[in-house]
């Protein structure tokens, strides 16, 4: 059966960013021309993305902003379940909430890219990342320290805040390493597929806190 060509075109941009998504993480923004996405997206015309998104800047920007409002969303979420229940008891049950919320539930059929992005964008233009979020989507994150110094009111507020910094260094370099072992399909990762790791990234990133 045919497919209806407006569907087709509506699905474009989705298929763009995806794409577009999974060559960034594996070569850098700057490693990555308009038109090697659009080959790799199957676009004929390689002028597509310049006509669904204007430029790659404003394609990037999207692409951090889709990202951060999602995992926003699902932390959120999670921290009103907690706090529904009375929690969190414990910095390991934020950190888990922070290890959990930052992995894509529904990621495409290579895997997940989107922390290896977001840190390759960060040590290469942090500028243009910071401006894209314009100081939005992290309410979650916000939430997320705010119940670790909740929980640890004895720690002097300028060690606390400086291992919080910490914590969040290590996070993304933990998860965005996690998904670059975990693209590469020549071999198995039996540490980093283990059900258990991601609360043990949990449980390291409490250390870096409580220690």
């Amino acid at each position: 059966m045919a497919r209806d060509p407006s569907t087709a075109h509506s699905e474009a941009p989705a298929h763009i960013k995806a794409v577009a998504l999974k060559l960034f993480a594996e070569r850098g923004v700057n490693g990555v021309t308009v038109r090697q996405i659009a080959e790799a997206a199957g676009q004929k015309n390689h002028a597509a993305l310049t006509y669904h998104f204007g430029s790659k800047e404003a394609l990037i920007r999207e692409m951090i902003v889709d990202g951060a409002r999602a995992i926003d969303a699902r932390r959120n979420a999670a921290l009103d379940r907690a706090n529904a229940t009375g929690g969190p008891r414990t910095v390991s049950e934020v950190m888990a909430i922070l290890v959990e919320t930052s992995v894509d539930p529904d990621p495409p059929a290579w895997g997940e890219c989107y922390n290896r992005f977001v840190v390759g964008l960060q040590l290469s233009n942090r500028a243009l990342f910071m401006d894209a979020l314009a100081g939005r989507w992290n309410s979650g994150y916000q939430r997320c320290l705010d119940e670790v110094r909740r929980l640890m009111p004895h720690m002097p507020a300028d060690i606390l805040n400086q291992r919080l910094v910490f914590m969040g260094g290590a996070i993304g370099g933990i998860l965005a390493g996690r998904e670059t072992e975990l693209a590469d399909r020549s071999r198995d990762h039996p540490m980093w597929s283990d059900a258990q790791t991601l609360d043990r990234v949990a449980q390291a990133l409490a250390a870096i806190i409580e220690s």
